[in-house]
């Protein structure tokens, strides 16, 4: 399973959630580029870009989706 969360409060749960087990994506939006790297998170993936615009969502959708081949993805919604 993938998690994709879009806020830092989801960024937060989606790690608590996937533990060691589960990878997770964000955008910047979510955390800063050097709280990223600081973070040391291996299975953290960022994207450069926010993913408030919808388009930018379906994007990094696929994105995923080439990346995870026949995995579920669990994108946060508030």
């Amino acid at each position: 399973m993938v998690f994709l969360a879009i806020t830092s409060a989801g960024l937060a749960e989606a790690l608590r959630q996937a533990a060691d087990s589960h990878t997770v994506w964000c955008g910047s939006d979510a955390i800063s580029e050097a709280g990223w790297a600081s973070l040391g998170a291996p299975d953290l993936s960022r994207f450069t870009y926010p993913l408030g615009d919808r388009e930018l969502l379906e994007d990094a959708i696929t994105t995923i989706k080439e990346h995870h081949p026949g995995q579920t993805i669990w994108v946060e919604a508030s």
